[in-house]
């Protein structure tokens, strides 16, 4: 609905109503009118509301303009009142001349005494004009100038009450003596919160101490210890401060600036040289300036009355300071007692009590502001504002001069006051980030064992839903070793070559897969080696730099001559080190601890979900030494880490001897190794949990095979025998060609014990177990057999139901418990026969063997029977690789087989693992092999002595070396000699 035109039209925009006719109908504007009647009724509402709210106004106006009125009239009528009384005066006495004389005497006395009252109504204005400009001293002498013109006027009050007759005739007076009253509290207060301050000059605080002295009359002594009362309010004002208003540093360095200023105070206003001693130089610090002031302000001598005069400066202002009496304008304050210098002994001993009691409430505000510091950058940086504090000039050329005349020996505030405080939050925040790492890193290797538990569960039941490829490698080693992944070789593998890439440097996913360490041990230690790189370098902001180590010898002595007092910023270095050190050392030993518990859970009957966080743990514990190389920085020091592993060079090779190796160890070098000796042992420990399930396990269905009892049970482990013809003598002396049967493999349960023996210990990275641990679980496995083929010769023969022991099935359980001695048999030792060597159980069941064997059949199935163990010990040789060392090496194919028979028996290699590593053939690399298999390789961990020969037989990649060995003889270039190909294996 469109809007009339009519009611939008303004009042103010009608101009001419003649138009209105022309533009509107009459309806139009007869609504025209009652809108404009109905705005002028509401204006004439609007201008009566405001002329009765003005009114009330204007009559009070009218009311105060008449009062006004009234007053300045009777003024007026006063004054003029006054005029005509003084003229009546002077025309009375006009005549009377015998009177002047007295008439003069009384006008000076009354010109006396109005100067006088002049002085002291102008002397509050002064007073309170030089307190605003925090001249107390001058503020007090006009108070006491104050008093004693009351004294003199006589201002005091009559007896019963009464005024005295000055304040009878001037009635100002009362309440200028009433005022005057509060200047001494207020001079005395605004003079003590002076002496709080940190930033006033000696010039004020001496003034502001005599001003108290002359207010309340006491002695030097007592300015001294109202002097260290305020300062140890001040102390106390610092440090219960909130603490969004000033940072910490900001604190603790306003404490220190206000111990050193107090002492350089006391010094510059107290001390007083022994007489007759030297005077100071020029550039010497002042001393005694309370005494001297007090001397110029309350001696009455001439010179230092035209000196140190109140009212010195009112002698050229107005002409009524004539008529003042000399007692005022020669005015000096006193003191009611003699002002004594200090003895040094009682300076000595009041200042030492005032900083032992300042220490105690530094010590604990200090160490509770501290607790809000939360990193050693902080601390540090609180260090070097203080160092910075004490190594100005001003501080450092007369600090050790003051101390030593004030308390007669040396006072460092830093080794006195705060590096124990700062040292103990250094520790305590250490502890509290190492307790940190420690329980994080805890947590986390129990998630993960949990973790591996579930998969092994889910692995065994065949459901594998969503499970980490990480929790899989964990389980199945050998399916990680076989993957191929993006960071196997780094990026730069191609042009930098082993003997250039660091040891820091971040180490290639082949690298890693050569040793067995798995993505869970690498995410562990790679968790673990962050924080504790955060920790370390942290710790290096509170340790000396090489840029700055020298910072601290150079600024001891200044270049004038001056020992300064800045002290040494890292005297407590060793105390920082070894509070890391101690931190990192519980850190590890927690996480053993909760390996251990974890490994004591699963020690009795470990299940094979529990195997796999076991094997986890014993790799971790091996490897947590090499992976995590900032622990080895945080035990040992930065420093001596890199010198160590500077050490580490292809000079390690060289043997020192014994009594000097032991006496250069280091208490730091010593915890290391004993740190990496409780490691060892703790996965020594896992690794014989799992030899010894593994060989539980694998043995108890040996014994159950071997102790077959049925004539089919027996026949199912069978194997195919060898038909031999042999030929021997007749008694005629012919020769009589006869066909024998031999076993020439061992019984199926023999050969699948060993093969599933090795399927196992490759599915665990058995070329990167420890060989200690390979060997154990040999011998183990090798004395469990023997426990069962003892308790097979322990049989009952009359149990019915047993098949007999015919001289084939001893003859094939013969030949089984040779292969098995040959294969799982440990290396013979020097000046030891063969004999002396093996467990006599075996030549027990040998001989219980031979027993069911014709002894004319024995002999002549001897030396074929030998020949058959040793061909397929040659030929097994590589399929039980990591079953059968290079120390179980046989002869040469030529030398041990007789060249006519048919047999092609494989040449065997001197490694030990199932197949050879990526080449490493570079001759430097093979002249550093010693140096790279250094004390610390986890992966051989406590390895036995041996020659440099057997050494290099059981390295990665041996058979590649011994190939590049013999190209080396010829002219033509070889592709494992290639640089860029030898380094990718790192």
């Amino acid at each position: 609905m469109a809007e009339d035109p009519a009611l939008s039209l303004r009042v103010s925009e009608i101009k001419d109503p003649a138009a209105l006719f022309e533009r509107y109908n009459t309806e139009e504007i007869r609504q025209i009118e009652r809108k404009v009647r109905g705005e002028i009724e509401q204006k004439k509402e609007e201008l009566r509301q405001m002329v009765g709210e003005r009114y009330r106004d204007l009559i009070d106006a009218a009311d105060t303009i008449g009062e006004m009125r009234q007053c300045s009239e009777s003024v007026v009528q006063s004054i003029q009142d006054m005029h005509q009384y003084c003229r009546s005066l002077k025309q009375g006495r006009a005549g009377v001349s015998s009177c002047g004389q007295s008439q003069r005497q009384w006008q000076e006395k009354f010109y006396t005494m109005a100067s006088q009252i002049k002085l002291l109504l102008e002397i509050p204005e002064r007073i309170w004009s030089a307190m605003e400009a925090s001249q107390y001293l001058q503020a007090t002498q006009l108070y006491l100038l104050c008093c004693h013109l009351h004294s003199l006027l006589q201002l005091g009050a009559a007896t019963g009450g009464l005024y005295s007759p000055v304040l009878a005739r001037f009635p100002i007076l009362v309440r200028q003596v009433a005022t005057t009253g509060h200047f001494r509290s207020t001079i005395l207060l605004d003079s003590r919160s002076l002496l709080r301050g940190r930033a006033v000059s000696d010039q004020a605080i001496a003034e502001a101490l005599v001003s108290t002295m002359l207010l309340e009359g006491s002695s030097p002594r007592q300015a001294l210890a109202d002097f260290l009362l305020a300062r140890k309010a001040s102390i106390h004002q610092l440090l219960n401060q909130p603490q969004h208003g000033a940072g910490i540093k900001a604190q603790v360095c306003s404490l220190v600036e206000l111990m050193v200023t107090t002492l350089f105070q006391a010094y510059a206003v107290f001390y007083l040289p022994p007489e007759g001693g030297p005077r100071p130089g020029e550039g010497a610090l002042s001393c005694g300036m309370l005494f001297s002031i007090l001397e110029n302000v309350t001696s009455t001598t001439p010179a230092a009355k035209g000196s140190r005069r109140v009212l010195q400066e009112e002698t050229s202002t107005g002409s009524w300071f004539k008529y003042l009496p000399p007692s005022i304008t020669e005015f000096q304050p006193a003191l009611r007692t003699l002002a004594q210098p200090i003895q040094r002994e009682q300076l000595r001993d009041t200042l030492q009590q005032w900083i032992n009691t300042c220490k105690e409430d530094i010590c604990r505000g200090v160490g509770s502001l501290l607790v809000y510091v939360k990193s050693l950058k902080g601390l540090a940086a609180i260090r070097d504002a203080v160092w910075d504090l004490l190594s100005t000039d001003s501080i450092s050329q007369h600090w050790n001069t003051v101390c030593q005349r004030l308390l007669e020996r040396p006072l460092a505030v830093w080794d006195d006051f705060l590096q124990q405080l700062f040292l103990q939050r250094l520790q305590a925040i250490t502890k509290d980030e190492t307790e940190s790492i420690s329980t994080s890193s805890v947590q986390l290797l129990t998630s993960a064992v949990r973790d591996l538990e579930g998969q092994t569960i889910h692995t065994s039941s065949g459901t594998n839903p969503g499970s980490s490829r990480g929790a899989q490698y964990e389980v199945d080693v050998a399916s990680f070793l076989w993957s191929e992944s993006p960071g196997d070789l780094l990026s730069d593998a191609g042009w930098v070559s082993v003997t250039q890439r660091g040891q820091q440097q971040h180490r290639s996913g082949l690298a890693m897969k050569t040793q067995a360490l798995t993505p869970c041990v690498q995410n562990f230690c790679s968790s673990m080696d962050a924080k504790l790189r955060a920790r370390l370098d942290d710790l290096q902001h509170y340790l000396p730099s090489q840029d700055t180590g020298s910072d601290s010898i150079s600024v001891t002595v200044s270049s004038s001559g001056h020992t300064e007092s800045s002290f040494n910023r890292f005297t407590d270095s060793s105390a920082v080190e070894e509070a890391l050190r101690e931190g990192c050392l519980a850190c590890v030993r927690h996480i053993l601890s909760s390996i251990r518990s974890e490994l004591a859970a699963a020690s009795p009957d470990p299940s094979p979900a529990r195997l796999s966080s076991v094997l986890f743990m014993a790799r971790l514990c091996q490897s947590m030494g090499e992976l995590c190389p900032n622990l080895k920085h945080c035990i040992l020091g930065k420093q001596m880490g890199s010198e160590a592993t500077a050490k580490g060079t292809p000079r390690q090779g060289k043997k020192l001897g014994k009594a000097r190796a032991t006496a250069e160890v280091s208490p730091a070098h010593a915890k290391w190794a004993g740190l990496k000796e409780e490691l060892l042992n703790c996965s020594m420990e896992a690794y014989r949990i799992w030899s010894s399930a593994l060989s539980k396990v694998l043995l108890d269905k040996f014994g159950t095979a071997l102790h077959a009892e049925s004539a089919g049970a027996i026949l199912t482990t069978a194997t195919n025998w060898e038909d031999l013809e042999i030929q021997e003598e007749a008694e005629s002396g012919s020769s009589v060609t006869s066909k024998i049967r031999l076993p020439v493999q061992p019984s199926w349960f023999v050969q699948s014990l060993l093969f599933q023996l090795c399927v196992e210990v490759n599915r665990v990275g058995g070329h990167a177990l420890p060989r200690p641990t390979l060997q154990e679980l040999l011998q183990t496995c090798l004395a469990q057999a023997l426990q069962h083929y003892h308790s097979l010769t322990q049989q009952a023969r009359s149990k019915e139901g047993v098949f007999p022991m015919t001289q084939n099935r001893a003859l094939q359980l013969l030949f089984d418990l040779r292969y098995l001695n040959t294969t799982l048999g440990s290396k013979m030792e020097e000046g030891k026969s063969s004999r002396s060597h093996q467990d006599p159980r075996i030549h027990e069941v040998c001989d219980w063997l031979e027993s069911y064997i014709d002894p004319f059949d024995l002999d002549v199935f001897t030396p074929p029977l030998n020949a058959n163990l040793n061909r397929l010990s040659q030929r097994t040789s590589v399929l039980l690789g990591l079953l059968t060392g290079s120390e179980k090496q046989f002869a040469s194919r030529s030398s041990s087989v007789n060249s006519q028979e048919p047999y092609n028996i494989l040449p065997l290699t001197s490694s030990q693992i199932r197949f050879g590593l990526l080449p490493l053939s570079m001759s430097n690399v093979r002249k550093s092999k010693s140096a790279s298999r250094g004390p610390d390789a986890p992966h051989q961990p406590q390895a036995p002595p041996s020659s440099t020969a057997d050494t290099d037989s059981f390295r990665p990649g041996s058979l590649f070396r011994q190939l590049a060995d013999q190209d080396e003889d010829t002219g033509a270039p070889s592709l494992f000699k290639l640089s860029w190909l030898s380094g990718m294996a790192k």
